[in-house]
């Protein structure tokens, strides 16, 4: 199986910052995309931002300029830095990893457990 274990949410003022992590472990031969989501109460999950295996990235709008996504393919880890929070950045943020299992096989997506990030003064 494939587990990945997310860590660095909290409890941040506006304007602040605060750095997530998610690790992938378990039977992996190789990992795909790479991303970040974000669900806040009574809203849809959103994509927030993106990176490929060989270092595409894409971001949702609102955190352009503001949140930098990057991986380190040697840990399978992926990062995402953000600066600049808002309160409306408020939510439950999850990565997602699309893994291929075997050379052989189609890659798959994973999820992390999900990390609170809380934006308030």
């Amino acid at each position: 199986q494939v587990q990945l274990v997310e860590s660095g949410g909290g409890l941040v003022q506006p304007g602040g910052s605060l750095r997530l992590s998610c690790a992938a472990s378990g039977s992996i031969f190789s990992i795909n995309d790479m991303g970040w989501y974000r669900q806040a109460p009574g809203k849809e999950r959103e994509l927030v931002a993106v990176i490929t295996s060989g270092g595409s990235i894409n971001y949702v709008d609102s955190v352009k300029g503001r949140f930098t996504i990057s991986r380190d393919n040697a840990k399978n880890t992926v990062y995402l830095q953000m600066n600049s929070l808002e309160p409306e950045d408020t939510a439950v943020y999850y990565c997602n990893a699309k893994v291929r299992r075997q050379r052989w096989l189609s890659p798959v997506g994973y999820w992390g457990q999900g990390t609170q990030v809380t934006v308030s003064s």
